[in-house]
């Protein structure tokens, strides 16, 4: 989770407010549509990271929220204050991660670090219709009657893409962000008897107690000290001239003198795609090079006259990726089989990362790849993981690879049966990992016939 500063606290009558609306008999009586329209005339948007933390640490303690109905409305509360924007950016996406991951896949350090509780099969099939944004018809229920209701006639939802961009979003903290644990403990001596009456009144002033003051417990974590190098001492007059800089004798200026020049067919796709080879297009420049190329296929302008070598294909798919599966594609269709070669050649060699990913999963979606082409890239992202010795971005690829090789397998775009010994080797030997695991029963349902995969040598479109 984030870190949490002083001004994430709430004030006490805010406390009250917020512990009134998840009171235990309106939880039970109203749906949690209107639960939320409470919150939200509640609480304004600025509020709504405090009242999330607060949430959280309630979820936390399984003794300050005695019912399952308001256990799952705070999980509602959270994905509801955030749900006008992409999930990989809610502030709660790590909550979502853990409590949507099987219990067999989590690791005990982050499961003693969030604490949060367990969802039956029921909660798991509602959260996943929130995150996956089609739990409109959920919220008309009430938190009770979505925890009892029956799982059989709800369809599943594909989080693949999801899934990607939080662990994409989540691999990008700092070690420091993801190494702390929460600083509360709950006394296991103490006895804990819900039927006795004044249990409501000692929750109470345990929530006060832990969630107001200047600076509460609540949001104190145990994370690892960082520490920084001293910096040197002062000799010379000149040494710290950075800090303050008087002199800007090294900012120059360049001046396109092309501008004003009369524009050849084809010269405009070339001058964006060049661009786009060396830096990110906005979403105007990205608009206007598609329609060139639309542009050029008409005129008979040809894919390798834009300037776009194989050498350059690599900064391409990494500057711009949605440009590189557009080029590629138009590849396809006009370029001979030797050129398409050469450039899925590089494709397929360069460093793996997140667009390279991105790029071979839409041209697999798209056109039917050569088998081959798509192995020796599987091949490479199983290798580059092996090989690399920085373990955070080691953690940080494999994650990436699984969910990768976990959409292929599902969308049946592959045969998975030609790399079962090389994938299964690559699951057992990072199995720390859980999305490693999730991969490696993914492989295990399919061996015992539970899942089928596409027949040997084809890559089958979605």
């Amino acid at each position: 989770m984030q870190r949490y500063n002083k001004m994430s606290s709430l004030k006490p009558k805010e406390l009250v407010t917020l512990l009134n609306i998840i009171e235990e008999d309106l939880v039970e009586k109203n749906s949690l549509e209107n639960l939320c329209s409470r919150l939200h005339q509640n609480f304004p948007r600025s509020d709504h990271f405090k009242v999330g933390t607060a949430l959280v640490t309630l979820l936390q303690q399984s003794d300050l929220l005695s019912s399952p109905s308001q256990r799952l409305t705070a999980i509602t509360f959270l994905h509801d204050m955030y749900k006008h924007t992409a999930v990989s950016n809610n502030p709660f996406a790590p909550v979502f991660i853990q409590l949507l991951s099987p219990p067999d896949t989590l690791d005990p350090g982050e499961e003693a670090r969030y604490g949060l509780p367990r969802l039956n099969p029921a909660e798991r099939q509602f959260l996943t219709q929130l995150v996956a944004g089609q739990g409109k018809e959920f919220m008309k229920r009430t938190a009770g009657g979505v925890t009892r209701a029956d799982t059989v006639s709800v369809p599943s939802v594909d989080l693949t893409g999801v899934q990607l961009a939080l662990a994409e979003a989540q691999s990008q903290l700092p070690h420091t962000a993801r190494a702390g644990v929460t600083g509360i403990l709950a006394d296991a001596e103490l006895p804990q008897d819900p039927t006795a009456a004044h249990t409501g009144a000692a929750q109470r002033r345990t929530i006060e107690d832990l969630l107001l003051g200047p600076d509460p417990p609540a949001l104190k974590s145990l994370r690892p000290e960082f520490l920084r190098l001293a910096p040197p001492l002062f000799l010379r007059e000149d040494e710290m001239i950075w800090q303050d800089p008087v002199e800007l004798s090294h900012i120059t200026y360049e001046y396109d003198h092309s501008l004003l020049e009369d524009q050849e067919d084809g010269c405009e796709a070339r001058r964006l795609t060049q661009r786009a080879c060396h830096s990110t297009l906005t979403l105007g420049e990205q608009q206007l090079l598609l329609a060139e190329l639309d542009k050029a296929g008409d005129t008979g302008l040809q894919v390798t006259e834009l300037g776009l070598t194989p050498a350059k294909l690599p900064s391409l798919v990494e500057n711009n990726p949605m440009i590189a599966i557009e080029i590629l594609l138009k590849l396809m269709q006009r370029g001979s089989q030797s050129t398409v070669t050469e450039y899925f050649s590089v494709l397929v060699n360069m460093e793996m990362s997140l667009h390279s990913m991105e790029v071979v999963n839409r041209l697999t979606t798209a056109v039917e790849l050569p088998t081959e082409f798509v192995h020796l890239y599987i091949s490479n992202c199983i290798s580059t993981c092996e090989t690399i010795k920085d373990k955070y971005m080691q953690n940080r690829l494999v994650r990436l690879v699984c969910v990768f090789l976990q959409s292929l397998i599902r969308n049946k775009i592959i045969n998975v049966g030609e790399l079962y010994i090389e994938v299964q080797a690559f699951c057992i030997e990072f199995s720390r990992i859980r999305e490693a695991a999730a991969l490696f029963r993914l492989l295990k349902q399919m061996e015992s016939g539970e899942l089928t995969s596409s027949p040997p040598g084809n890559v089958v479109l979605k």
